[in-house]
């Protein structure tokens, strides 16, 4: 009688998922401090 094998598929796709996750985070924070940061600088250089 064969035996099932087990697979570490939930694993990897929950692995995937929460690595897409944290990628968008990042990168959505990483944009929104670049225009917060060119924002201020704007505005400094308006008041000129």
């Amino acid at each position: 009688m064969p035996t099932k094998k087990k697979t570490d598929l939930s694993a990897a796709l929950t692995g995937l998922i929460l690595g897409a996750v944290t990628l968008f985070l990042l990168l959505t924070s990483i944009v929104m401090m670049t225009n917060a940061h060119y924002r201020d600088k704007e505005a400094a250089e308006a008041h000129k």
